[in-house]
């Protein structure tokens, strides 16, 4: 079974400009070198409610991410992150306008993308560090319940030298 047919199943590809999950570039872009995990994108998205989708590259799919309030941008601030279902590689690079009607209807803009790097995983909780245009440092998802986690950042970028 496909980690995208959720995905799949909540869209009609027919009246949306989203990717519809063909591999159409490669699985996944990883530095060992720089140990980069892969690639991250926050999409601002504007649909019945104001969110922010938060997405990791990881194991050829976008694990997401709907942060209400925002990501934090200061050390020790909490938000809510719903887990949702696994998005294709190629909505990294999606904004535009999910038409009325469809799931998801509203503007996706992408507010930073970047790279990340794993610092520790388990089945409660997710380390790592975001290397964007504007988020920088140590982030941690901790889930609390079901799909509900709690992302916060860790520390800033600047405190590791």
């Amino acid at each position: 079974m496909s980690s995208l047919n959720d995905y799949k199943g909540k869209r009609n590809f027919k009246g949306t400009p989203e990717p519809d999950g063909t591999p159409q570039e490669s699985k996944k872009i990883v530095d060992h070198s720089s140990n980069i995990s892969g690639r991250f994108v926050v999409q601002e998205h504007h649909a019945r409610r104001l969110h922010w989708d938060f997405r990791l590259e990881k194991d050829g799919v976008l694990k997401s991410w709907a942060v209400p309030k925002g990501i934090p941008l200061n050390k020790g601030v909490k938000r809510l992150a719903v887990e949702v279902e696994d998005h294709p590689l190629e909505y990294i690079h999606f904004e535009g306008e999910i038409p009325r009607g469809n799931y998801g209807a509203g503007t996706v803009t992408i507010w930073d993308r970047g790279h990340y790097s794993i610092k520790e995983v388990t089945n409660k909780k997710m380390e790592f560090v975001l290397l964007g245009e504007k988020l920088q440092g140590g982030y941690a998802l901790i889930n609390t319940k079901d799909n509900q986690w709690l992302m916060l950042k860790t520390y800033d970028e600047e405190e590791k030298s």
